[in-house]
């Protein structure tokens, strides 16, 4: 357990995005991966939706998937074939999408061990406390340290402690760009196991959309992704959540005699990718960067591409073919439409959602093929014309 005083790349976070960033820059320097968790993947944060690697060729065309997308079965709770949106009329569409849900915990681990098997000294149990330049100080199950690398990845989440002392710019800033996550692991549900199920209604899932995604048999995550500037006053998430389980006109006939396992919480940054995602030794990736599609809030995709070009630059760094800022033409180039597509998309999408006879007429008007394009963060010009020509009658 020995830890070096001097690292080439020191990596903030080990979750799918840095661990992946991790197992691509141990190939070609000395990485640490640093994580505040005492046990990789735990507390889960996500509900695991991972569409499989040929959907992923299609949502990320520009982008060289890094192979940690090939995971053992292990990490599979179970295989999805499509996705139902459910208007707040009760009326549903489909798409057909071949994916798995993940067993966060086992999947994270496994990418962790992807790390280390590359050659990356791993320290959990640990936490930053301070960076001044090419200086780190941790803290935590193995006393306090302090450490120098040439490059810091900050892969720690959208309160990217690596972010803020390099003064990069935050993804928390703006209200309407920070989704809140809250969920629960049910057990004793009734529900379709083939399906991922997106409902919609300002009543229960104001400014977002609430899941069903099963995990096999009786089992399932339920949960919603909402933003507070769009709440009702005095009404908390866990209150929108009950909501939704126990009254909601479609959901609540499946989910009522359920019993809650586990609960799961966390922050989704919609908003985007900031501006400067690198400067000096410091580069930002997955939630820390905005690097998620904001029209369904997936980010493991998106992390794990931005992961791999953070991991591969940085080694370059060190190696002395390119400077730091190369990192942010190379993500942007190959993941960067996506998301400021899905951005865009998003924010046309806001105004809608504060009607329900709006989203209706909407998601009645969109065909599954657009729709499943909107998931992407893609934006048919057909869609375009209807949602501006929508938004702009509701002005």
């Amino acid at each position: 357990m020995n830890l070096d005083p001097h690292y080439d790349i020191v990596i903030v976070g080990a979750g799918p995005c840095g661990s992946t960033a991790a197992r691509y820059s141990a190939e070609d320097a000395s990485v640490l991966l640093i994580d505040k968790k005492k046990t990789i993947g735990v507390p889960v944060q996500c509900a695991g939706f991972l569409p499989k690697y040929d959907e992923l060729e299609e949502l990320m065309p520009d982008a060289e998937l890094p192979d940690t997308f090939r995971y053992p079965k292990s990490c599979v709770y179970t295989e999805t074939k499509c996705q139902r949106f459910i208007a707040p009329t009760g009326d549903s569409k489909e798409f057909d999408v071949d994916a798995d849900v993940l067993d966060r915990r086992r999947f994270d681990q496994y990418l962790a061990e992807r790390a280390v098997s590359a050659g990356a000294d791993l320290r959990i149990g640990t936490r930053v406390t301070a960076i001044d330049g090419k200086s780190i100080e941790i803290a935590g199950m193995w006393g306090s340290h302090t450490i120098t690398a040439d490059v810091i990845i900050g892969a720690d989440g959208p309160s990217s402690i690596v972010a803020k002392a390099a003064n990069l710019p935050g993804v928390e800033d703006d209200p309407m760009g920070v989704a809140h996550a809250i969920a629960y692991d049910m057990t004793g549900v009734e529900i379709d196991n083939g399906a991922i199920e997106m409902h919609f209604g300002r009543n229960f899932v104001p400014g977002g959309y609430a899941w069903i995604v099963p995990h096999g048999g009786t089992s399932a995550n339920v949960g919603m992704g909402i933003r507070k500037a769009m709440c009702e006053p005095g009404v908390t998430f866990r209150d929108y959540l009950h909501r939704f389980i126990e009254e909601h006109p479609v959901a609540s006939e499946k989910l009522r005699g359920g019993r809650v396992t586990s609960v799961i919480a966390g922050m989704v940054p919609v908003g985007g990718a900031p501006a400067k995602t690198c400067t000096g030794n410091v580069m930002i990736a997955g939630d820390a960067a905005g690097h998620l599609i904001a029209t369904n809030g997936g980010g493991i995709p998106t992390a794990m591409v931005a992961g791999k070009i953070a991991g591969e630059t940085a080694a370059d760094v060190v190696n002395g073919r390119c400077a730091v800022d190369a990192y942010e033409s190379r993500w942007r180039s190959e993941i960067g439409m996506q998301i400021k597509t899905s951005v865009y998309v998003r924010k046309l999408m806001d105004g809608m959602m504060r009607s329900d006879s709006m989203m209706t007429a909407v998601m009645n008007m969109v065909s599954p093929a657009h729709t499943k394009a909107l998931q992407r963060g893609q934006l048919p010009d057909a869609v375009k014309r209807l949602l501006q020509g929508m938004q702009r009658r509701m002005r």
